[in-house]
């Protein structure tokens, strides 16, 4: 077994030095150490070696038919070893596969408009999206990224702020003219109330109902797994929904969609989160632009 004490690559840095300046005293300028220091580092070598690397003279250093052999062999795994770090580091040309898993919805109003770009600006860097409202195993699913509605509990993923959202109750105007508006509590408790098919934080609607704000539950004849699905059914005039307002502002704009209940007193909002595992500190170059890149672009306010 090779011993944990030699410094392969750091010896051949010397070496490669050293023919290159075309001496010891010039290579110990070169790394500012004494010509003894640099002389003794090379005998070690041959020594560990078995064989004569340079001939050595008073005028000039000339290399041996294996010294030359280790020089050249030499310069090219340093230049690989140099390039390895550059890779690792993608200190100047970030590449890779960036996997983020979001919501249909997030991926919808989101990330399509803006993700050419990013692949205009890294053209190394390729991306794949997973559209799903589940909360996923980051390292399960071998997620560089998620995004994620909600207050972000205490865990060992780390969360970069992409804004609030407010919540709005929608309905179709098709579903309205057809049921009436509800502006109370007990009014909205006899419509068809869209939910999700997995437990949410916000589990109930604020409704007004006098001078107190009443919480409703959601029980509607209709759920779904995503966001953007309930949004759909809800343009189709099968209930009201509460959803995020990014996600159904052109809805709201080309009247596909009107809000319901839109009183002060009932308004909620959500924080987005790209999370990603990690406590910060060494992350790939691909996931580090990634995300200053939705931190400028990918707001959800």
């Amino acid at each position: 077994m090779a011993r944990q004490d030699i410094n392969r690559s750091g010896e051949m840095e010397v070496f490669v030095q050293v023919v290159e300046q075309g001496g010891f005293s010039a290579a110990a300028r070169f790394f500012r150490v004494t010509p003894s220091a640099v002389s003794k580092l090379v005998a070690r070598l041959e020594a560990r070696l078995g064989t004569r690397l340079v001939n050595r003279s008073t005028r000039k250093l000339l290399l041996t038919a294996e010294g030359r052999s280790f020089y050249e062999r030499s310069v090219r795994i340093l230049a690989d070893i140099e390039e390895a770090e550059r890779i690792a580091a993608d200190l100047d040309d970030p590449r890779g596969l960036i996997r983020i898993n979001t919501s249909a919805a997030y991926g919808t109003h989101v990330l399509a408009p803006i993700l050419s770009q990013f692949l205009d600006l890294y053209p190394g860097i390729s991306v794949e999206v997973i559209q799903t409202d589940l909360v996923v195993d980051l390292l399960a699913e071998r997620a560089d990224i998620a995004i994620r509605a909600g207050v972000m509990p205490n865990s060992s993923l780390v969360a970069r702020k992409l804004g609030d959202t407010p919540l709005v109750i929608v309905a179709s105007p098709t579903y309205l003219a057809s049921h009436g508006v509800p502006e109370t509590a007990s009014e909205l408790e006899r419509h068809n109330r869209l939910g999700f098919g997995y437990v949410r934080a916000h589990r109930d609607w604020s409704a007004p109902e006098g001078d107190t704000i009443v919480q409703v539950p959601v029980a509607g004849r209709l759920s779904a797994s995503d966001g953007e699905a309930l949004r759909h059914f809800a343009i189709g005039g099968a209930g009201l929904v509460q959803l995020a307002r990014f996600t159904v502002t052109e809805d709201l704009k080309a009247g596909r969609l009107v809000t319901v209940l839109d009183d002060p007193r009932t308004r909620r909002s959500e924080p987005f989160h790209a999370v990603y595992v990690g406590q910060g500190g060494h992350l790939p170059a691909r996931i580090r632009v990634m995300l200053d890149f939705l931190a400028e672009h990918g707001r959800v306010s």
